[in-house]
């Protein structure tokens, strides 16, 4: 596969041990509903164990329309929530049904060149830093090569299954 940027390469296949090692307390914040920005609980069953599983995700929200990426590549949860279909997300503060829609690269792309940067712009300040930092140090691609990103980095829509 040719890139654009010769520093760019594919996710590794989990999140770095600095992001995946709070995820617990990341978890039980959010369960206790500290509003953390984007981010909410996605559960999905296991598509090994059947088991539900947990995890924290941040959620793009754009005129109606709901995503989460997976920044770090076909992670455990990415595969779970492929082979599943959907799972729950907490929507102010109530577990909300979903199922959930892969983009295609060619959407995918439009969402990392469309979305991803006004929805930045909306975002806090402080909140716009943090992230941009994070996105230059892990996946720079999400910012600046809309293409390499959709290749790399799956992208779901969410739709809410329950009535509104």
């Amino acid at each position: 596969m040719h890139t654009t940027h010769s520093t760019l390469s594919r996710p590794p296949a989990s999140a770095p041990a600095y992001v995946r090692k709070p995820n617990s307390l990341v978890r039980a914040l959010l369960r206790l509903g500290v509003p953390m920005g984007p981010n909410t609980l996605l559960t999905v069953r296991g598509r090994t164990s059947g088991q539900p599983r947990t995890v924290p995700v941040a959620v793009t929200e754009a005129d109606g329309r709901r995503w989460v990426i997976g920044a770090y590549g076909d992670v455990n949860w990415v595969r779970n929530l492929r082979a599943a279909g959907g799972g729950e997300i907490v929507l102010d503060g109530r577990s909300t049904k979903v199922t959930a829609t892969e983009l295609d690269e060619a959407e995918a792309e439009w969402f990392f060149r469309d979305i991803v940067g006004p929805y930045l712009r909306r975002l806090p300040r402080i909140l716009q830093a943090i992230l941009r930092a994070l996105f230059r140090h892990l996946a720079p691609d999400m910012l600046t090569d809309p293409a390499l990103a959709a290749r790399n980095r799956p992208v779901f829509e969410l739709f809410a299954s329950d009535p509104a």
